[in-house]
C-alpha cells in the first residue's frame, strides 16, 4: 500500500523568511461571530462562515521558484509546463552537512550510491536535517547550507532540473553571491526550497514527488503543497 508523506512547512502569521522577505500576515477577516450580522440562512438556522485575510510574497513558506524569479525574461511560473513540478525522486541523506556547509560533488556521488538510485532525470531532495535543527527560530534564515555550483552542474549532467531543499535557499545566507541561483538561471534549472520531513525519505529509494504551484499570472514563484508517495 502507498503511503504520502507531506512535506510542507505549515503557513502561519508571521512565520520566518528570506532574510530579503517580509514575513506574512494571516488573520481573521470574518468570523463565525461576526458574520451572524449578514442574516444568512434560515430562522434557526444561520448560515455563518469564517474567512481569512492572507498577505505573503510567492516565496514564504514551501514554495518553488519560477524562471522569472532569476532571469528577467524567464517563463512566469504561469507559463512553466506542469510535468515540471512533479515525477520519479530520490532522497539524499546529508545529514552530515553542517548548517552555513556546503553540499560538494563527493557529497552527491556519496548520498547517490548510499541511496542506491542513480540519478537520471530525477527530482533529487536534500536532506540536511537542516529544518529539525533550527526551525522555528528566527534566525534559521541566516543559517542554511550552500548547494555548490559544482554539485548543481553534477544534477544537471545527469538530467535533474529540479531539486529541493530545506532552509528558505540554496544558497549561503552569509553571503550575497547567489552562486547556485545565478547557475540555476543559466541552465534553465529551479528548485523548492522549505522542504520539510525529508528524514522519512532517506533510503526509500525511488519515489513519486509532487510539488504543484498556485497559477499566479506573471508569478516569479508560488507556495505549494509539495508530498511524496512512497510504494
Amino acid at each position: 500500500m502507498s503511503r504520502i508523506v507531506d512535506l510542507s512547512l505549515l503557513i502561519e502569521d508571521n512565520m520566518p523568511a528570506h532574510k530579503l522577505f517580509q514575513r506574512p500576515v494571516i488573520t481573521t477577516h470574518m468570523s463565525h461571530e461576526s458574520s451572524k450580522a449578514l442574516g444568512l440562512g434560515v430562522p434557526g438556522d444561520a448560515m455563518t462562515f469564517q474567512t481569512n485575510f492572507i498577505a505573503m510574497l510567492d516565496h514564504v513558506g514551501t514554495h518553488v521558484d519560477a524562471f522569472r524569479h532569476v532571469k528577467p525574461d524567464g517563463a512566469p511560473i504561469d507559463e512553466m509546463p506542469l510535468e515540471m513540478f512533479m515525477g520519479k525522486a530520490v532522497c539524499f541523506d546529508l545529514r552530515h552537512i553542517p548548517d552555513l556547509g556546503e553540499i560538494t560533488v563527493e557529497d552527491m556521488e556519496k548520498a547517490e550510491a548510499a541511496a542506491g538510485v542513480k540519478v537520471d532525470g530525477h527530482i533529487v531532495l536534500l536532506c540536511t536535517g537542516f529544518h529539525n535543527r533550527n526551525y522555528p527560530s528566527l534566525d534559521s534564515v541566516w543559517k542554511n547550507p550552500l548547494l555548490t555550483a559544482e554539485a548543481t552542474k553534477w544534477l544537471y549532467d545527469r538530467g535533474s532540473k529540479m531539486q529541493g531543499v530545506e532552509g528558505p535557499s540554496t544558497d549561503k545566507p552569509s553571503d550575497n553571491i547567489f552562486a547556485q541561483h545565478r547557475l540555476c538561471r543559466d541552465l534553465g534549472m529551479s528548485h523548492w526550497e522549505w522542504l520539510v520531513n525529508l528524514e522519512e525519505l532517506v533510503g526509500k529509494g525511488e519515489f513519486q514527488f509532487f510539488g504543484v504551484p498556485l497559477k499566479f499570472k506573471g508569478g516569479s514563484g508560488s507556495p505549494v503543497r509539495a508530498f511524496a508517495i512512497l510504494n
